[in-house]
């Protein structure tokens, strides 16, 4: 099993920034995707952005040149820094992790974004 904790999040005014946090533990494995995924209300859990365990990144075009995802080895964490924020962004963010042909969640942190 793999835990993931995720920190950050709350409310914020549109332009504002952002910084999401997620920590990994347990049985972790070195080959691995980490990303985040949102959900607002009424809509599909949508993929946010992700990194591989070699560092290949994916952007959804929504959040392109916006947010930045990073994340560090050692500490098996990471983060989404989340720039230009608009009420559109404004949703559940969850933490992911696919590793061994499965799928780990995190519980979401909120994300509100004031117009």
């Amino acid at each position: 099993q793999v835990q993931l904790v995720e920190s950050g999040g709350g409310l914020v005014q549109a332009g504002g920034s952002l910084r999401l946090s997620c920590a990994a533990s347990g049985n972790i494995f070195s080959t691995n995707v980490m990303g985040w995924y949102r959900q607002a209300p009424g809509k599909q859990r949508e993929l946010v952005a992700r990194i591989s365990s070699g560092g290949n990144t994916y952007y959804a075009d929504s959040v392109m040149g916006r947010f930045t995802i990073s994340r560090d080895y050692a500490e098996n964490t990471v983060s989404l820094q989340m720039s230009s924020l608009k009420p559109e962004d404004t949703a559940v963010y969850y933490c992911n992790r696919y590793q061994d042909w499965r799928d780990y969640w995190g519980q979401g942190t909120q994300v509100t974004v004031s117009s």
